[in-house]
């Protein structure tokens, strides 16, 4: 019989989920959010966490009854609160959980146009704000073909037309008002690189945010590669494609630091399900003392990148 260690406890509890949601509401306070007015970001924060409770439960991400994945999730969003006055960022986060609910919908389904299409059309939404976000669609149709198996020719279709169907309608307005060319100059934003691999544009407290997010991201890879075989095999490839993203993210975060605050977005959302696998599935001394670790951390590095003066001031 296991021992059930105090992380274990922790991970299994129903108290984990409120708990940590109310430590998340106390440092968007402490963050500024009431002097700053900043309800709508609060707002895409819960929706976001709300959303990746039901990536979880939709996918049985983890196999036992464990709330960490939503909980990685908002300490992973509170270490890093020097993203959070960003609505771009905020709404960025949101629509990519939601393509990631409809995406994974489509597991093996040749024929899931529906959820190809609503997965895409949230990607499409949130490249009205960040359209290099459209730099992952060729990643995501490979992951399409080989790890979600449901890559047709209906299903390349609908996703061309999420795609696309947001830019219709914004653009119908923009030409109805007369201001087609401030649209039509978001779209070409894509094709400016400049400046590359500029990582003097980063902070002190950005760097150590990513530091942070990516020590975490590595931990639960390297658990979830040598533990995949206990996983079902949907769930392995689900998991695969969260490595496969945050691989491409940090590549494409190197590249163009510029982006930092919706890119750091993305990999916080495929790391907290790898983390949050880790800490609900190990059950050793050395990773209940990991545990503490990974916990003391997280504290640390909030209250870090609380001190910048720009938010608490």
């Amino acid at each position: 019989m296991s021992i059930k260690r105090v992380q274990n406890k922790i991970a299994e509890s129903r108290y984990t989920m409120p708990i940590t949601a109310v430590y998340a509401t106390v440092v968007c306070i402490l963050g500024g959010m009431v002097e700053n007015h900043w309800w709508l970001q609060f707002g895409c924060l819960a929706v976001s966490t709300f959303l990746m409770i039901g990536l979880n439960n939709t996918n049985a991400l983890i196999r036992i009854y464990s709330r960490m994945v939503s909980c990685s999730f908002m300490v992973l969003c509170c270490a890093t609160n020097l993203l959070f006055p960003s609505v771009e960022g905020g709404i960025t986060e949101l629509c990519f959980i939601a393509f990631l609910l409809s995406f994974f919908h489509a597991y093996q389904d040749k024929s899931a146009t529906i959820w190809v299409f609503y997965a895409f059309l949230c990607l499409g939404l949130s490249s009205l704000l960040f359209v290099q976000i459209l730099y992952f669609v060729p990643i995501l149709w490979i992951l399409l073909k080989f790890k979600i198996m449901a890559f047709s020719g209906k299903n390349f279709w609908a996703s061309i037309l999420g795609l696309i169907i947001p830019y219709w309608f914004v653009g119908g307005y923009y030409v109805y008002t007369g201001q087609y060319q401030e649209h039509l100059e978001h779209f070409l934003t894509i094709a400016n690189l400049q400046p590359m691999c500029d990582l003097s544009l980063l902070s002190e407290h950005q760097i150590v945010s990513f530091s942070y997010v990516f020590i975490l991201l590595l931990t639960g890879t390297i658990h979830f590669l040598r533990n995949s075989y206990k996983d079902k095999i949907r769930t392995r490839m689900l998991y695969e494609i969260f490595i496969i993203i945050s691989l491409c993210d940090i590549a494409f975060l190197v590249l163009q630091p510029q982006h930092y605050d919706e890119l750091m977005r993305i990999l916080i959302i495929c790391t907290s399900p790898l983390i949050g696998h880790f800490l609900a599935l190990t059950r050793t001394k050395v990773t209940n003392i990991a545990f503490f670790a990974i916990l003391l951390l997280s504290l640390l590095v909030t209250a870090y990148n609380l001190w910048v003066p720009s938010l608490i001031f």
